[in-house]
């Protein structure tokens, strides 16, 4: 973890999530001798795990408290999701490739993580049943402001995510105030674009 904190990651909370988790568990055989480099790495269904150094940005970004309810768009290999987990009472999360998700909660399960909600549907939705929530992390490319997400946040609620429709998107923090929102753009990231529906799987 010395890597992340020279490159700013300086929660500890953060770190020791971080720290405690396997990446190697999400991580597909084909690419295992990669699992702890600082570097996307391909998963199934043409989706991929963020480098370490950008879940730990993303996930310092929220400013999570223990109390926390935190909804993720897009569980992907489950990654993520485990190191919310750690640090938010409940984890709501979204995938639109069943697949993933299923595999997700086993890894979960393994882990004994066992404050992970899980739903299969449009991450574009949210989950208005649940909200609203504490934080809301997104995991792929948001190609417009995301006004559906942001109306399912607490006052004070912050949303991290990537928007953008190039090919490089910037990383955005929204925090809900009484007149609306603020926004903070924090750094140049990759992500997969944000895709509305659910997917066939073959």
């Amino acid at each position: 973890m010395s890597g992340l904190k020279q490159q700013g990651i300086d929660d500890r909370k953060v770190l020791h999530a971080m720290e405690i988790t396997p990446r190697d568990l999400f991580v597909p055989e084909l690419f295992l001798d990669r699992s702890w480099e600082d570097s996307a790495i391909p998963i199934n269904c043409g989706q991929t795990i963020s480098q370490p150094y950008i879940v730990a940005l993303m996930t310092q970004a929220l400013k999570i408290e223990g109390r926390h309810r935190v909804l993720e768009i897009g569980t992907g290999s489950g990654y993520q999701t485990a190191i919310l987990a750690r640090l938010a009472r409940y984890v709501y999360t979204i995938e639109r490739y069943r697949s993933l998700m299923v595999e997700a909660e086993t890894r979960h399960r393994r882990l004994l993580l066992e404050n992970i909600i899980y739903r299969f549907g449009d991450g574009w939705d949210g989950w208005p049943e649940q909200a609203p929530f504490d934080r809301i992390l997104v995991t792929a490319a948001l190609p417009d402001v995301p006004t559906d997400l942001l109306n399912q946040l607490k006052p004070k609620g912050i949303l991290v995510g990537p928007l953008g429709k190039g090919s490089t998107q910037i990383l955005v923090r929204y925090t809900r105030t009484a007149d609306g929102f603020e926004r903070e753009d924090m750094s140049d990231v990759r992500f997969v674009p944000l895709i509305s529906g659910v997917a066939k799987e073959a």
